[in-house]
């Protein structure tokens, strides 16, 4: 925890609640200067009891000092997530998280339902996928229709917090923001309007659904007890660009538990074929986002593998040539989302006696992973986002080599901010933003940007896309 004394200007607290852990920092409300910071971890799984959440947000909180002193919060949080509620404000089951595929067949459903997927990229802005907390509801009607029944409010992670933050009894008192609502799958991010109907046909009920009130991006939603402001808070990729402080025509590829691939951009996208979300971002503007589930874990297994740690499977990737000898692999450990295979499984090809090694495997592993963000931003590309920055974040940016491959990869210069705890950034920057009462959010120094440039390998995208292609026939 920084101890580091500030100078005068208020505190802001922001908070990333994300899938693994629950991060907090305090910064000088005008400077950006971190003042101390504090962690806790999350639960494994793809379906947690909401109250861990709070319980670690609280340690999280201790950890950073305490919220003496800190004149605004707000929350960011893994997006999607379903947190249902009952007519007393309990939590009915354990929350499913994003990255929990079992409603993969309702999300097909549901984009049935809704005319094809092309008229669901109209209503919603994007394809549904098992990832929306739609597709997660219409699980819920079908498999476990008593606690659909009990239903009477539905939640998104950072909300819920903000909520429980402020006592969590009161339904007039549950917010959000248009970022995280807009990965609902029964919200309109260009109208910035809930989609009742399709929220409704989701839990098969007629009944009326509660929905967090949006709050715009700018203002403040609610206090805690102890009285301190709660800002609008904003899903996990939206506080990241937020904290990076992107503008448009940026794209940032973030490497955390999933990958994604998003801009900021003035105006909305809708892609048929699934493969972009139409999100909407933290400040008014749209963030058309293209995720995949394996990222970080893709190096977890690495070193699982390799017996080695994360820094060491870099060096050794970097040992190797370009392409890795012919050895591709294709990252689907745990399914995929972009494209949509949920149901996939991991896959390395073209192994021989000469790529066998060590030093050939690290560097197969981290090419396959970055390949799926190649895909993700040229699926940017091809909707018409403007691309003039590539902005690489996340806690596998960390990795000696992920830099340089990346760049060699996406055939450009890729910058690197300085490390740190984007979203959670972006919520404090949120927060300053809405005490100010400023039209834009403040311009905080956060440090130089550094810069990679390797030769572009157009070929080992060529192979891993062949081999993307082929096992989709298997």
């Amino acid at each position: 925890m920084a101890k580091t004394d500030h100078s005068a200007g208020p505190l802001v607290a922001g908070v990333d609640s994300s899938t693994q852990s629950v991060k907090v920092v305090i910064r000088n409300a005008d400077t950006g200067e971190l003042i101390r910071q504090g962690r806790a971890s999350h639960p494994e799984g793809t379906e947690v009891d909401p109250a861990h959440w709070e319980s670690a947000l609280e340690k999280a909180f201790a950890d950073a000092g305490g919220l003496d002193g800190v004149a605004a919060l707000s929350i960011g949080g893994q997006q999607h997530g379903m947190v249902v509620l009952d007519k007393d404000g309990e939590v009915i089951r354990p929350a499913l998280l994003w990255n929990d595929t079992r409603s993969a067949q309702s999300a097909r459903d549901l984009n049935s339902e809704m005319g094809g997927d092309k008229e669901a990229a109209k209503k919603v802005g994007s394809v549904l996928v098992a990832s929306f907390t739609a597709t997660k509801l219409r699980w819920l009607a079908d498999n476990e229709k008593a606690n659909a029944e009990k239903v009477a409010a539905v939640a998104l992670p950072h909300d819920w917090l903000s909520w429980r933050l402020q006592g969590g009894k009161d339904f007039a008192k549950l917010f959000t923001d248009r970022s995280d609502a807009s990965g609902t799958g029964y919200f309109d991010s260009v109208t910035s309007t809930y989609r009742d109907d399709l929220l409704k046909s989701a839990l098969r009920t007629d009944r009326t659904i509660i929905t967090p009130r949006i709050v715009s991006p700018a203002a403040f939603g609610g206090e805690t007890l102890s009285g301190i402001p709660i800002a609008a808070g904003a899903g996990d990729n939206a506080g990241a660009a937020l904290g990076v402080q992107a503008q448009a025509g940026d794209v940032v590829v973030s490497l955390g538990t999933s990958g994604t691939a998003f801009a900021v951009s003035d105006t909305p996208t809708h892609d048929p074929s699934g493969a972009v979300a139409g999100f909407a971002d933290a400040t008014g503007r749209f963030l058309p986002l293209v995720c995949t589930l394996n990222a970080a874990r893709i190096l977890d297994a690495a070193t699982r593998i390799l017996g080695k740690t994360h820094d060491e499977v870099g060096a050794l990737a970097l040992t190797a040539k370009a392409g890795a000898n012919g050895l591709s692999m294709l990252p689907y450990f745990e399914g995929e989302r972009t494209p949509n295979r949920p149901d996939a499984t991991g896959v390395f090809a073209g192994m021989n006696l000469a790529n066998s090694n060590p030093a050939d495997i690290a560097r197969a592993m981290i090419e396959g992973m970055l390949c799926g963000l190649v895909d993700a931003v040229d699926a940017l590309e091809k909707l018409g986002v403007s691309i003039n920055r590539v902005l690489l974040i996340g806690g596998a940016a960390k990795n000696p080599a992920i830099a340089t491959i990346a760049s060699s990869l996406f055939g450009r210069e890729v910058l690197l901010p300085q490390p740190g705890e984007y979203v959670a950034d972006g919520a404090a920057r949120q927060a300053a933003w809405a005490l100010s009462g400023g039209e834009n959010p403040p311009l905080w120094n956060l440090g130089a940007v550094t810069s990679a440039q390797a030769t572009h390998t157009p070929d080992v995208v060529a192979r891993y896309r062949e081999l993307r292609d082929k096992t989709e026939t298997w």
